[in-house]
């Protein structure tokens, strides 16, 4: 409790979509997670849409983990195992650690909403150059089960400890 108590009031987040279909009017999925951050008294301080191709995402992360603005990254898309699916190999490999609890507490609650199609995500979490780095489905569903159940209760506490 003396942790969250220390932790910052609001956090400055960016927000990804990999997507190779999807454009900024029908972005659900990125405009659902900034809707419930700001709901909850966070920041969105960059918003990018970025092609499901690993150079992209990489390169898109790369730029806001340089940001010295911001604290967290949200990405929304590509965590799948279709052949386009790459978001998870050209994330991981950037992460100093890795939070394996996010993806399987995700996947947990994901079980007792689809049942065992819950295995196919990939989800996942880490810190990268000192900030928060979250790898969410593309699914609106499960991008607003794992940010009302995981992310808002816990994103303040994450980067406090991450900046520690």
């Amino acid at each position: 409790m003396a942790h969250r108590a220390s932790s910052p009031p609001s956090v400055a987040s960016a927000v990804v979509t990999i997507s190779d279909t999807r454009t900024v009017d029908t972005d659900t999925s990125g405009n659902a997670i900034c809707d419930l951050l700001t709901a909850a008294g966070h920041r969105i301080v960059a918003r990018r849409l970025v092609r499901d191709e690993p150079g992209e995402v990489r390169s898109a992360l790369e730029s806001l983990l340089s940001d010295l603005a911001i604290e967290a990254v949200i990405t929304t898309g590509g965590t799948g195992v279709s052949s386009r699916d790459s978001t998870y190999e050209a994330i991981a490999g950037m992460l100093d650690k890795q939070l394996p609890g996010f993806g399987e507490l995700f996947r947990m609650l994901s079980f007792q909403e689809i049942g065992a199609a819950a295995m196919l995500s990939r989800a996942t979490a880490g810190v990268a150059r000192g900030k928060v780095v979250v790898v969410l489905p593309g699914s609106e569903a499960a991008v607003r089960l794992a940010v009302t159940r995981l992310l808002v209760p816990e994103l303040a506490h994450l980067v406090h400890e991450v900046s520690r």
